[in-house]
Parts: structure tokens; C-alpha cells; sequence
């Protein structure tokens, strides 16, 4: 995979901050004219730098406004305890984000929710039914200082 050059940076921190923005203004914004901005996208979009396109909504607007940092520590970590953890999550709508870790845990989930209620109803109904889970521990967010998608590109 060839390195991002200059404009190919400039497209992609101008389409993260605006994935609507028109080709035209995208193109003005980086210099250059419609047809060559147009197949440095697609370009990019074939390599896989740009995966996909979406918009971002408002936790708190649509009504799940607690956020929870949850740490899990599994019983093993053998490949296939591993797997089936990450499988059964991954079916959550619940867990936004999902990271295998070193150190003390094995895994840190963000979970969003409407209220502590619904929160223990998915440690409940959901997290504390799956084999393997020696241990979980909740931080709740009290207020989101910075949130980005953006990538310093």
C-alpha cells in the first residue's frame, strides 16, 4: 500500500469533519479540480482508508444518555473463550465499542443506556449469562470531555 501524500490527507481530514460536503467544495478545499479529487475518493475508497460513510447521532437526544465503561476479566483467556465472548457481544446493539486488552482486564466495553434501570437490565439479562466471566467492574461516565471520531490524518 502506497503512503497518503499531502492531498490525500487534506480529503480525508475534510471528509471526516464533513462526509456530505460536496465534491466540488471538497475539491476547492484541496486543490484540485472535480475529476482528479473524485478518483483520489474513490481511490481511497477502494484502498480501504475510507471504510464507510454515516452520520453521527446524539446519545443523549435519542434518549441513552448514561455511558458505562465496563472492564471484564474471563476466567481463561484460551483462543476459543476469547471468540466466544467477542461473538456474543457483538450482537449487543448496547456495546458501542469493544477492545481486547493487556494489563489487569481482558476486555473494556463502552455501553450506552437510559438510565441505571436499563443499564442493570443488560448486566442482568445479558453480560452476567455468559460463561466464562470471572469478574466485572462499571465505571459510569459522569460528563464526556472530548469525543471524536476524527482521525489526525
Amino acid at each position: 500500500m502506497s503512503a497518503l501524500d499531502a492531498i490525500d490527507r487534506r480529503i480525508l481530514a475534510a471528509l471526516q469533519i464533513d462526509s456530505r460536503i460536496t465534491m466540488q467544495e471538497l475539491a476547492e478545499k484541496v486543490g484540485l479540480s472535480i475529476s482528479p479529487c473524485h478518483r483520489r475518493v474513490k481511490l481511497l475508497e477502494e484502498r480501504g482508508v475510507i471504510t464507510r460513510y454515516m452520520a453521527l447521532v446524539d446519545q443523549k437526544e435519542i434518549g441513552l444518555p448514561v455511558s458505562v465503561f465496563i472492564s471484564i476479566k474471563l476466567v481463561r483467556q484460551k483462543e476459543e473463550d476469547l471468540n466466544r465472548f467477542a461473538k456474543a457481544i457483538s450482537k449487543w446493539e448496547e456495546v458501542l465499542e469493544c477492545y481486547l486488552m493487556t494489563g489487569n482486564r481482558d476486555y473494556l466495553l463502552r455501553v450506552v443506556a437510559a438510565d441505571l434501570s436499563s443499564y442493570e437490565a443488560f448486566l442482568k439479562n445479558k453480560l452476567t449469562r455468559l460463561d466464562g466471566i470471572a469478574s466485572i467492574e462499571s465505571s459510569f461516565a459522569l460528563s464526556q470531555v472530548k469525543y471524536s471520531i476524527a482521525l489526525p490524518v
